[in-house]
């Protein structure tokens, strides 16, 4: 089967070209991918080419298909997968199976399997660690948001706590407790405050933190103060271009520090300020990988020893994460749609995922089957007067608070330009 895909052959070097995927064997499943939401993993395994851990040695000889965010339709099962798979049904994957220890992965690693593809062959080792996972809705890009949740998920889950004279940690936040989310008006953000609300875990205090009154406020607009009390959680947008805002902080928990703090930027003054608000047993979980091998900040190890203070970091999700994402999805617990600001088709992709840094706003969302520039949901009202397109999509977004949403997307795959 011949398909577009996306490549990487090196550093800052993508490329949108027509490549032939093998025949199906007995221990092949083929996809059709619908959907695929841009990661900033794509943008640094971009910038770091053959360097990136992921990435093979020899890319530039054997380009791989980026992309790791996707959903869509199975077209084609293998004889020795029969009994599990099935043409037609619908599928989202968790990229990261760590086969044998490996860090090989879809949208990094293979040749014939990214998310930035029309179709793919997913690998034999993403079946055997049963990382195709059932997915039972129509709308595909709740299936694209499902594998950013299932980092988030993962983040919640691997924070921890202690019990004095006891060696057992308490794995998750603390019920009841405090927890601070730092720069957390970013896409990953806004799923963390999504989750944070309505997990069967959750804080009495939530403390949303930025540098900027804008994202801020719609963050504000889509989690409000009063949705959070009927969860039983005070709710703060802090602003933290204040000055004393560490102090400000620490006021806001009653003066006694957070007991979790998670950090979304790999900031150095972002970094310390979680380290400084955290209270006894406090746990921060450093989430924003950075792209600096040297990146340092200073913690208080005083109140590592004193205060049992403690750091720790998550990188993705596991695949029991991901089917907990798409459980409360389905239940209607989780709206990952305040994630996307941005859509576009299969031939936006270089340029978005070149550019990713300097693009403002959320997540950048992919229909891989379509022809489209990257537009921000923000301009659809605009373009909408020259496109009658852009105007029925500016109709549906404002119908759902401004977000985009499965009537969009159905709207979407059905009048847009074919690629």
């Amino acid at each position: 089967m011949n398909t577009k895909a996306v490549r990487i052959h090196g550093k800052m070097d993508l490329r949108l070209e027509d490549i032939s995927l093998p025949e199906v064997g007995p221990d092949d499943v083929q996809v059709k991918i619908i959907s695929d939401s841009v990661c900033m993993s794509t943008y640094k395994a971009a910038v770091e080419g053959a360097e990136h851990k992921r990435v093979p040695d020899d890319v530039a000889e054997h380009p791989t298909i980026v992309g790791h965010e996707f959903c869509g339709d199975i077209v084609a099962v293998g004889e020795n997968w029969k009994r599990k798979y099935q043409p037609g049904q619908h599928f989202a994957i968790q990229p990261a199976h760590f086969y044998k220890g490996s860090l090989m992965a879809p949208g990094y690693s293979y040749q014939h399997c990214g998310g930035s593809a029309q179709y793919a062959n997913i690998p034999i080792e993403t079946l055997l660690m049963d990382c195709v996972l059932p997915y039972h809705s129509d709308t595909y890009f709740y299936g694209s948001l499902a594998e950013p949740m299932s980092c988030i998920v993962g983040t919640y889950h691997a924070m921890y706590h202690t019990t004095p004279g006891s060696y057992v940690h308490e794995m998750g936040i603390k019920e009841g407790g405090k927890l601070a989310l730092l720069a957390s008006v970013g896409p990953m953000g806004l799923g963390a405050i999504d989750y944070a609300l309505h997990c069967d875990r959750r804080p009495s205090l939530l403390v949303v933190t930025d540098i900027d009154d804008a994202r801020l406020k719609r963050a504000e607009s889509i989690y409000t103060v009063e949705e959070a009390k009927k969860q039983g959680i005070a709710l703060h947008y802090v602003n933290t271009r204040m000055e004393n805002a560490t102090a400000y902080l620490r006021e806001l928990s009653g003066g006694t520090g957070y007991d979790d703090v998670i950090c979304f930027a790999p900031v150095k003054p972002v970094v310390e300020q979680a380290g400084d608000i955290l209270g006894y047993d406090g746990c921060l979980n450093f989430f924003a990988g950075p792209t600096n091998t040297q990146f340092k900040a200073e913690f208080n190890f005083y109140n590592v020893h004193y205060l049992y203070t403690h750091l720790v970091g998550t990188s993705g999700g596991n695949t029991d994460d991901m089917r907990e994402a798409i459980e409360m999805m389905n239940a209607g617990k989780l709206n990952p749609a305040a994630m996307v600001t941005h859509i576009g088709g299969l031939n936006a992709v270089v340029d978005t995922v070149l550019n990713l840094p300097q693009i403002p706003g959320g997540k950048k969302l992919i229909y891989n089957h379509i022809d489209l520039p990257l537009t921000a949901i923000d301009d659809f009202e605009e373009k909408g007067r020259a496109d009658p397109l852009f105007a029925e999509l500016d109709k549906l977004c404002k119908a759902h608070n401004g977000l985009w949403n499965g009537e969009a997307e159905k709207y979407l795959l059905a009048n847009a330009k074919a690629i």
